[in-house]
């Protein structure tokens, strides 16, 4: 498999906001877990007037963080990368608190199946004002474009912060781990024309959601489309040696990963699949979902 450059390194304290660039605070929330890391990095962009990016989770102690860093600040702005339950719902106290105007592509996609393999949806979540691919939120001393990244959720944005030339990366792009890519609102073909579409821009770093910065982004973005690649390569190989069923599948390639992380390995090899049958490289008699049977494409 494609090796990626992965760090989990982060210096921080719970609750503390840390400047990590003219522009830039963060709060991290004490949320941590196997698809957190540390915890949600909550960001604050300018001065005086600022935004929010992704309030976090519905944690009081959060809560209280973020509205002491801001308390002789005024909060113009709350923007939100995409409605998992770890980065939106803190979005109603900090509004109420603020009053705040929202942000975000629009409320949460399309139902699961009832399977929770992360941190599960905010439903509550409406944005005041939506905003898509290149739209731009100005502030004071700051501007910060959308770009709609579906794939881990189909309402993922990730924001390009102009002044700096970095971008928030939300959960699109992490350094410490990839993305869970869970249908029908995850979609494997979205993620990686998402993927594709970063290697075009020039942002210099990336601040995701969780874990530390992604310096020198491109290659890193390259790797992270390479390794979905090499793994639907693999799950070729699997259906050709007559693995048809994907926890058997998920045996193999999985096999020195936690097993903790079985399930959400599954629902990956699950989006490859969809993928795959869409593009015509594997075959399904039935509605493509995690029981069905799954056969090769023969030349």
């Amino acid at each position: 498999m494609q090796s990626i450059p992965f760090n989990k390194e982060l210096t921080f304290e719970y609750g503390t906001p840390a400047v990590i660039s003219p522009l830039i605070r963060r709060v991290v929330a004490r949320n941590p877990s196997m698809f957190t890391l540390h915890g949600t990095g909550t960001y604050i962009i300018g001065h005086g007037k600022v935004a929010i990016i992704d309030p976090g989770p519905d944690l009081s102690e959060h809560v209280t963080a973020l509205l002491e860093a801001v308390q002789y600040e005024t909060v113009t702005d709350i923007l939100i990368t995409h409605t998992h339950i770890d980065h939106s719902p803190a979005t109603r106290a900090v509004k109420a608190a603020t009053g705040a105007k929202t942000w975000g592509f629009g409320p949460h996609g399309t139902s699961g199946d009832g399977t929770q393999v992360e941190e599960g949806a905010d439903r509550e979540f409406t944005p005041d004002n939506r905003i898509g691919d290149g739209d731009i939120v100005n502030g004071d001393g700051w501007a910060l474009e959308a770009i709609h990244t579906p794939g881990h959720t189909s309402n993922h944005l990730c924001l390009a912060l102009k002044e700096e030339n970095i971008m928030f990366s939300g959960d699109h792009v992490m350094g410490w781990s990839t993305s869970v890519i869970s249908p029908p609102d995850g979609d494997m073909g979205d993620y990686l024309q998402s993927l594709r579409k970063l290697i075009t821009r020039k942002e210099l770093r990336y601040w995701p959601t969780h874990g530390p910065a992604i310096e020198n982004p491109r290659p890193f973005v390259k790797a992270f489309i390479n390794h979905r690649e090499e793994r639907e390569s693999q799950i070729q190989a699997c259906l050709a040696d007559g693995l048809i069923k994907i926890p058997d599948m998920v045996e193999r390639l999985y096999a020195n990963v936690d097993s903790r992380l079985h399930r959400a390995a599954g629902r990956s090899v699950l989006a490859h699949l969809i993928h795959m049958v869409h593009t015509s490289r594997a075959k399904c008699e039935t509605q493509p979902d995690i029981n069905a049977l799954y056969h090769p494409v023969k030349p």
